[in-house]
């Protein structure tokens, strides 16, 4: 597999700087499995940081000696990767992801003046009302979508009582089995199972939530989309491979150390399609 540079880069802040990663990935410090990072196919990196810098709120910022281009929220890291991809997000096992903010009417409105679609009227469940970009699920649900670069799909959650302007708050796949991809996430990474929502199944990890929706349509694997893959960070990374590989899973890159950067990384691909570091 040829795999460029970049990628190898994606664990620098948890593995070899760990006071920027507990600064910054928070979940880290509570679980030996924790969300990291979104990992994105840029066709136009300038584009990519206006969106996820300059109109969602992340701070662009550099780790060590590395070029690679990055994007930091709370809890997650975005990678900016320089190359092409086949295609946006939708249409993938990770349809979307999430990102919770206090005032969700603000974060339609600067994600429009910007020039970006706002998508919730075609993207939102069945059961949600929507008026003016915005989705009205419940009492106190409000959501809304925006189509981001290379068509990365990205949810808005309102949390009103949140500290701070945004920060990650799911990552939302899509398979035949929900049910069933559910419970393998919840055995490999040691997530927990929640209640059902009333269209997706639901299991968290600390800092983010993992959401599961049933699709009829076929949907393909991350590699080579906009959402490349995700990335989680792992205490003790080689025994955790160790277990996976006794369980059955076969690694596209094993376990491996980069001791110039202080780091250890391995890949793998889920039994759906979707990309994992």
């Amino acid at each position: 597999m040829n795999m460029r540079p970049v990628l190898f880069l994606s664990l620098v802040a948890f593995a070899a700087v760990p006071a920027l990663a507990h600064a910054q990935l928070v979940a880290a410090r509570q679980a030996p499995v924790a969300y990291g990072h979104h990992h994105v196919s840029a066709t136009d990196i300038a584009a990519h940081k206006r969106f996820w810098a300059d109109t969602l709120g992340g701070t662009s910022i550099k780790v060590g000696t590395s070029t690679a281009e990055i994007v930091r929220f709370p809890n997650v890291l975005v990678f900016l990767a320089d190359r092409d991809s086949t295609g946006g997000t939708k249409g993938t096992t990770v349809n979307h992801v999430g990102f919770r903010v206090p005032d969700i009417g603000a974060a339609v409105d600067r994600a429009r003046a910007a020039g970006y679609p706002i998508v919730t009227e075609a993207e939102a469940p069945a059961n949600v009302t929507v008026k003016d970009g915005i989705g009205y699920g419940g009492t106190n649900t409000r959501i809304a979508y925006v189509m981001g670069p290379d068509d990365t799909k990205v949810e808005f959650v309102e949390e009103k009582a949140m500290i701070g302007p945004i920060a990650l708050h799911h990552i939302h796949f899509a398979a035949p089995d929900a049910l069933a991809m559910r419970d393998w996430y919840v055995k490999t990474f040691n997530a927990t199972a929640m209640p059902s929502g009333a269209t997706f199944e639901i299991a968290e990890l600390p800092g983010v939530r993992l959401s599961f929706t049933p699709t009829k349509e076929p949907v393909v694997g991350t590699q080579g989309r906009a959402m490349d893959h995700i990335g989680f960070e792992v205490e003790n990374l080689e025994a955790f491979c160790k277990e996976l590989e006794a369980a059955g899973i076969t690694f596209d890159r094993p376990f491996t150390q980069v001791p110039a950067l202080g780091i250890s990384i391995a890949f793998f691909t889920d039994p759906w399609g979707t990309y994992i570091e």
